[in-house]
Parts: C-alpha cells; structure tokens; sequence
C-alpha cells in the first residue's frame, strides 16, 4: 500500500511566516521609507551612489527585521538581562580603557572594535519591557523608579 503525499506549494510553506504580522504598520513603514529614499534621491549629487548604498541598507535592515520577528518573544526576553548587563559592563571598559577615535572616546577593542551603546540601544528596552512583564498587572510606583535606574545606569 502507497500513499501519494501532495508537495507543499511555496505560497503554503511561506503563508505561516507572514501570519500575525501587523500588515497596515508595514504599509505606512513602506510609505515613510519610499518617502526617505526620494528625499536622498532628489537631494544627492553624487549621481546615485548614496541612494543604492541607502536601498540597500535598507533592505539589509528589511531582512534582520524579518528574522528577528520570527523569534518568540520569551526566548528575547531570556537575552533580556544576559545584554543589558554585557552592555553595561562593556560601557565600564570603554570608559576605562576604551580608543579615541575623532576626539570622542565610544570604542573598546573586544577582538574586534565595537561601540558598546549600539548593543544597549537594543538591550535596554528589552530589560525595561522584561522588567515590567515581570511586574505585570501590580506594577507601583517603586517599580517605574527601579525602571528611572535601569535607564540611568547606561546613561551615567
């Protein structure tokens, strides 16, 4: 006995990937980037070159975003505290011993030269969003205090 199994098309393999995307915040983050790019595009001299090297940028950005919200968001909340303290601590060193660079002192040689406060842009609304989930439906005032000092850590 042989059973014939019918193949996916790709439209049924893709179609569980786009569900619960929010389709009308997509449309207007089209609009306002078409509206970005034909600003560059009508302001550039350079005969197109910032505008390909802005296209392509953006469809880079188009990608991860794509796969980051493919990511549950308990598993981005288990990276929530790991990051922000990463973060922090990486802020320490650069203002120990970080590199100069154009009279401003943003760098730490890590292996590789990175800027600490690019991680934090990230870590430290998924720490804020961790911090509240976990005081969901009884949050008090003491609460947005202790959020006041998670924001000011990186700051200071």
């Amino acid at each position: 006995m042989s059973a014939v199994f019918d193949k996916p098309t790709l439209l049924q393999r893709v179609m569980p990937l786009l569900r619960g995307f929010d389709w009308p915040l997509i449309a207007l983050l089209l609009v306002l980037t078409s509206i970005g790019l034909t600003a560059m595009y009508s302001s550039g001299y350079d005969h197109g070159t910032r505008f390909a090297d802005h296209g392509r940028n953006i469809l880079l950005a188009a990608g991860i975003l794509f796969c980051v919200s493919q990511v549950p968001p308990q598993k981005l909340m288990a990276l929530a505290l790991p990051l922000y303290t990463l973060g922090v601590a990486l802020l320490i060193a650069v203002a120990l011993f970080g590199i100069t660079k154009k009279g401003a002192q943003r760098w730490i040689n890590v292996g590789v030269v990175i800027q600490p406060s690019e991680l934090l842009k990230i870590a430290t609304p998924l720490m804020l969003a961790w911090w509240f989930q976990k005081r969901e439906g009884q949050v008090r005032m003491i609460d947005f205090a202790v959020a006041g000092v998670l924001l000011l850590i990186p700051v200071g």
